[in-house]
């Protein structure tokens, strides 16, 4: 939708190509084209009908059952590969569709280069100023996330006085935040003395043009149900939506929204 809004701001002309019925109604008054996740050909034909020159890719996918996908011509030929990139990871398989959206002609563009405001920005951005405990736990899960990102496994990961409570799988964040909280409270905070620190990061070898970490609303709202004193992502390639809705959260939530550099966590 963000996007859609920016591209209507900025006089773009733009189509949406929607996976199945899997989009936000309030898409429906942009009008576009659906097809199942298997039916590439058909795909790439509408939006060269379109006029169609550049594309990018935003929204949630779960994994499909590879055996019941919907294939037309082109998703027969295509599925082979895109399985056995599937068994080596997200990345692998990402890397895949944005090669055979380039290979039929399309550029793929990130949805940052459309809406640059959406990229998160360094330091303090809303809530208390962090203590040096919050920033040891910044540093620790910025070396977690980029040792888990490195494997392919996810992108964040909650530590807390130190301790690793939980690293981001297949569940994706909010799923694990929810696990957080219902850690015991003796190794958590609390929403009365918070502690600790949800930590996001691009995987190592990430195709930034898809999937960077992303912070929104319902993120902070976790985080601080988890009893966590911040919530931390790397400035410059992280997106946070709602940017206005999520610093009057974390002011009234009392959670620190940090943006780190590289160079601040390294070492």
């Amino acid at each position: 939708m963000l996007i859609a809004e920016a591209c209507t701001a900025q006089g773009r002309s733009f189509v949406i190509s929607r996976l199945g019925s899997n989009a936000h109604a309030a898409l429906d008054k942009y009008g576009g084209h659906a097809f199942e996740v298997g039916e590439i050909g058909s795909r790439f034909d509408a939006l060269k009908h379109a006029g169609v020159d550049a594309v990018t890719l935003v929204g949630n996918l779960a994994r499909p059952d590879f055996k019941s996908l919907k294939l037309d011509a082109r998703g027969a030929i295509l599925l082979p590969k895109v399985v056995i990139a599937a068994r080596r990871g997200d990345d692998a398989l990402l890397s895949v569709i944005v090669e055979e959206f380039e290979r039929s002609g399309f550029n793929v563009i990130g949805a940052q280069d459309i809406a640059g405001e959406l990229l998160a920005p360094a330091g303090l951005i809303a809530g208390p100023v962090l203590d040096e405990a919050t920033l040891d736990d910044i540093k620790k899960g910025a070396a977690v996330a980029a040792t888990i990102g490195g494997l392919d496994i996810g992108q964040g990961c909650v530590v807390c006085s130190g301790l690793v409570l939980a690293v981001e799988a297949q569940e994706g964040t909010d799923a694990m935040l929810q696990r957080v909280a219902g850690l015991p409270a003796r190794i958590r905070g609390s929403q009365k003395e918070p502690l600790g620190a949800l930590v996001k990061r691009p995987k190592p070898t990430q195709e930034l043009r898809v999937d960077l970490p992303t912070i929104g609303l319902a993120t902070i709202e976790h985080a601080a149900q988890a009893g966590l004193r911040s919530v931390a992502f790397e400035a410059g390639v992280s997106l946070l939506l709602q940017r206005e809705a999520c610093i009057a959260a974390a002011n009234r939530l009392d959670i620190s929204l940090y943006g780190f550099s590289p160079e601040e966590v390294a070492g």
